[in-house]
């Protein structure tokens, strides 16, 4: 699928899109019933997005977002017929815009994805129980990137998507950089990394998964993530 076919276009919100179309294990991931996404608190800026997102017919968002990040920016408005559900993600916090410009993207982003993997089996698992008990559903955190991105290659892998796909999927936030460049109000960034996503952390993070525990579901199950649950992911999402 080409990268225009999943993208939805908002006016404030820059990274939001349809995970479905991936060749699967068994099928295809179904369209309409998975989507990600960046900060939801940004609807209420614009009466367009949310219409945008009412069209979607979205049941259930799960904001990834750590407590305080809903305290400043809010969450997301009150939409007849959404479930919204908070399950905060990650454990250590950073701030990517204020590195180092020698700090490489891959190296950098690679890490990020070890440290999830690391310390959030427990909320990933309640997430992926989420997405598993069925309703169209949207996944975000700020920037829809590496939280998100996160969930979305972890979900997506489990369905047996192909490396190379996970990555791609990753790396199409790329297409949202320089807005979410356009979007800061903090001090100068002075990463040039900042807001990108690059495929191939992805991919390395993957192959390390397998590496040290022999496949991703492998690696899953040893977070609670079991063959019943994957089995409903499957049975959701795969046709």
């Amino acid at each position: 699928m080409s990268p225009v076919d999943r993208h939805i276009a908002f006016v404030r919100l820059h990274n939001v899109r349809d995970l479905g179309g991936y060749r699967a294990d068994g099928g295809t991931v179904r369209w309409g019933r998975l989507y990600r996404a960046d900060n939801l608190a940004k609807l209420h800026e614009n009466a367009a997005d949310r219409a945008t997102f009412a069209s979607l017919r979205i049941k259930t968002v799960i904001d990834l977002r750590y407590d305080w990040e809903i305290a400043a920016s809010g969450r997301m408005p009150a939409f007849d017929g959404v479930d919204w559900r908070h399950v905060s993600l990650e454990h250590r916090t950073y701030d990517q815009a204020v590195n180092d410009v020698d700090v490489d993207p891959v190296e950098f982003f690679t890490g990020k994805h070890h440290e999830l993997a690391e310390d959030s089996g427990a909320e990933l698992r309640e997430v992926l129980e989420i997405i598993a008990a069925g309703a169209p559903t949207m996944f975000h955190c700020k920037t829809g990137k590496d939280r998100t991105g996160y969930v979305a290659a972890i979900t997506l892998a489990l369905l047996g998507v192909s490396d190379a796909d996970v990555a791609a999927d990753y790396a199409l936030t790329n297409r949202a950089t320089s807005r979410f460049v356009a979007d800061w109000t903090g001090d100068p960034i002075r990463w040039p990394g900042y807001g990108t996503a690059p495929g191939e952390s992805m991919l390395r993070f993957l192959a390390d998964l397998r590496d040290a525990h022999g496949s991703v579901a492998t690696w899953a199950a040893k977070q609670g993530i079991d063959d019943a649950l994957v089995t409903s992911l499957r049975n959701e999402l795969v046709v």
